[in-house]
C-alpha cells in the first residue's frame, strides 16, 4: 500500500502547509468517508462546515478557506484544490494492467501494419492491413483497428473499442472500452420502389491530440469528407457524435449528450448531460448548453441555453418562474 507524509504531499503540490499530522496518509477521501489515514480536499467554501465531522487526517483547499485543520490534522492550501488533487490521485494510482509481452501471440496483426517502437498490444486484438500504430501506445485485449487506420504515440485504447477502417487517432488520446470510432453515419431517403435506401457513407473520422473519448460512445464516420474532434476534446459515456459533425478545440460533451449530424462546435463548447443538438447547427465558441437542453438554433459564442427548446439561459428562467407563478 502506497503512504506519504504530509510533507512529501506538500512538495508535489507546492502549496502552503497549515497545521501538521504526524499520520501516514493511505489514499485520498470524500471529507465524509474519509478515516484517519486519510486525505480529502475543500474546493469551496460552502463544504467548510464539513470538516468539523470529517475524520480525515489532511484535506487540500482553496485558499480561501480560512478555518483550522485542528489538532494532530493539516490543510495544504492551494490555488484551485480540484487540480491540486488530481496530482494526489497521480500519486495514489495503482499500477495499470500489466502486459506479461509487448505484443500478445493471440493477436492478429496483418504484416503490412506498422507497429511502432514500445508499443503493447493485447490479446485477441486485431489489427488491419496497412494500420499504423505509433510508439508507446496501449491496445488492450479484444480492440479491433481495421485497414488503413492510424493511431498515435502515446495513446492508449481500452478492451471492446472499435477503429474501423481508414479513421486516424491523434496522440495522447484514450479510447475507452467499447467506444466505437467511424461507424456508418445514420443516412437513409425514402425510396417509393425500396422503402428506405442506404445512403453510402465514404468518409472517415479524424481525431486530434489528446482526445478522450467515453465508453460505449460513438463518433461516426462522414457521409464524404470527415468527421473531425479537435484537440483537447473531452467525451463522456454513451455520447453520439453524427456523421460530418465538426468540434473544435477542448470541447466537453456530457453523458448520454448527442450532435446529429453535421454540427459544428467552436473551440470550448460544454454541451451537458443528455442535451440533443439538431442537425447542420453552429455552437459558437465557448457556448454552453445545459443539460436535458433541445438545441434547434445556431447558438451564439458564449452564449448559454437552457431548456426544450433552448432559449438564452435568462429567457428559459424568466419562463420557469412565470410558469411556477401560473401553477400556483
Amino acid at each position: 500500500m502506497k503512504s506519504f507524509s504530509i510533507e512529501e504531499i506538500n512538495a508535489v503540490l507546492n502549496g502552503t502547509l497549515v497545521g501538521s499530522t504526524a499520520k501516514k496518509i493511505t489514499a485520498p477521501e470524500q471529507l465524509c468517508a474519509a478515516n484517519e489515514t486519510e486525505i480529502s480536499f475543500i474546493g469551496s467554501k460552502k463544504y467548510e462546515k464539513l470538516w468539523a465531522t470529517s475524520k480525515a487526517a489532511a484535506a487540500v483547499v482553496n485558499e480561501d478557506i480560512f478555518i483550522e485543520p485542528g489538532e494532530n490534522r493539516a490543510f495544504i492550501k492551494v490555488k484551485n484544490a480540484d487540480l491540486a488533487m488530481s496530482q494526489v490521485l497521480e500519486m495514489f494510482a495503482p499500477p495499470l494492467p500489466v502486459f506479461a509481452s509487448d505484443i500478445h501471440p493471440t493477436a492478429v496483426i496483418d504484416a503490412s501494419a506498422k507497429i511502432g517502437n514500445g508499443t503493447k498490444i493485447g490479446a485477441n486484438c486485431y489489427i488491419g492491413p496497412n494500420v499504423t500504430i505509433g510508439d508507446c501506445a496501449t491496445i488492450y485485449p479484444n480492440v479491433t483497428i481495421l485497414d488503413e487506420s492510424t493511431v498515435g504515440n502515446h495513446t492508449v485504447i481500452w478492451p471492446g473499442a472499435v477503429v474501423r477502417e481508414r479513421c486516424h487517432i491523434g496522440s495522447h488520446c484514450i479510447l475507452h472500452p467499447n467506444a466505437t470510432i467511424g461507424a456508418d453515419g445514420f443516412g437513409f431517403r425514402p425510396c417509393n420502389e425500396r422503402g428506405l435506401v442506404k445512403i453510402p457513407q465514404i468518409g472517415n473520422v479524424v481525431i486530434g491530440n489528446h482526445v478522450e473519448i467515453g465508453a460505449n460512445s460513438s463518433v461516426d464516420r462522414g457521409k464524404f469528407s470527415s468527421t473531425v474532434l479537435g484537440d483537447g476534446c473531452k467525451i463522456d459515456n454513451l455520447v453520439q457524435i453524427g456523421h460530418n459533425s465538426q468540434l473544435g478545440k477542448f470541447c466537453i460533451m456530457a453523458g448520454n449528450s448527442g450532435l446529429a449530424g453535421s454540427v459544428t462546435l467552436g473551440n470550448g463548447v460544454i454541451i451537458g448531460g443528455s442535451a440533443s443538438i439538431k442537425d447542420h447547427l453552429t455552437i459558437g465558441d465557448g457556448a454552453m448548453v445545459g443539460a436535458g437542453s433541445g438545441v434547434a438554433a445556431d447558438v451564439p459564442a458564449g452564449q448559454t441555453v437552457l431548456g426544450y427548446p433552448a432559449v438564452e439561459a435568462r429567457d428559459a428562467l424568466k419562463q420557469w418562474a412565470a410558469i411556477k407563478r401560473l401553477i400556483k
